[in-house]
């Protein structure tokens, strides 16, 4: 497999320490002062070594929820088929959408002809510029019959949006996220750079950590033009 570096696009927002809106903290330090008892992996002064210890939140930055986050039985991070992190996407263009309005199902309909069963599916919001933000939420929502006839027509692999979420304001139960993760569908929420892949295929790659019961992890996407 190859492909030029232009056809790789980053879809995910950096992270940068205390700086998020969920927690996110990273010190560095001399590995010694890590594990005084790692004597082997001392350096001389002029030797730049240091390990580094990361503290953060589920849910920060751009990130990849799995059915644990509302299922006590769901798989989580560690469980979740990879196969279904992995695959062809398209972006639907919301912008223009404002805070609290919803994205509508004859809005998506705009886009069967697209869409392809198992899709990876991505609201494009423009939204992700008030990632880290004040501003962040509210967001430009995806109403619950949309969903469903999305889970029902395609069964996407993966829902994602570059805002902040996708859930359906005012609600104690969250549907479009218990609909979805009872479809085994993944939910990505504050993606970012869409509009380099708008009106176009693209595979995607959304690889979390495999950790045990964790329900959603911070991860690195990127789309591959023309693979």
């Amino acid at each position: 497999m190859r492909f030029k570096p232009e056809d790789i696009i980053e879809l995910s927002h950096q992270l940068e320490s205390d700086k998020e809106n969920f927690k996110f903290h990273t010190v560095f330090k001399d590995v010694v002062e890590l594990d005084p008892n790692a004597g082997h992996a001392a350096h001389r002064d002029d030797v730049w070594y240091i390990e580094s210890e990361v503290v953060m939140h589920s849910h920060v930055g751009t990130h990849v929820e799995l059915p644990f986050h509302h299922m006590e039985n769901g798989p989580d991070a560690a469980q979740y088929p990879i196969e279904n992190l992995i695959g062809e996407a398209v972006v639907l263009d919301c912008t223009g959408k404002k805070a609290g309005e919803a994205i509508t199902l004859q809005e998506i309909r705009r886009y069967e002809d697209q869409l392809k069963p198992r899709d990876i599916v991505f609201f494009h919001t423009g939204f992700d510029q008030y990632f880290r933000t004040p501003n962040w939420e509210p967001f430009p929502y995806v109403e619950e019959e949309a969903i469903n006839w999305l889970l029902k027509t395609i069964n996407p692999r993966v829902i994602g949006t570059d805002a902040s979420g996708i859930e359906v304001p005012g609600t104690d139960y969250q549907p479009n996220h218990t609909h979805c993760f009872e479809n085994n569908t993944a939910i990505v929420e504050s993606l970012t750079n869409l509009s380099a892949v708008n009106r176009m295929r693209t595979t995607v790659f959304i690889l979390p950590l495999a950790i045990k019961r964790v329900d959603s992890c911070a991860v690195r996407i990127v789309a591959i033009k023309n693979l």
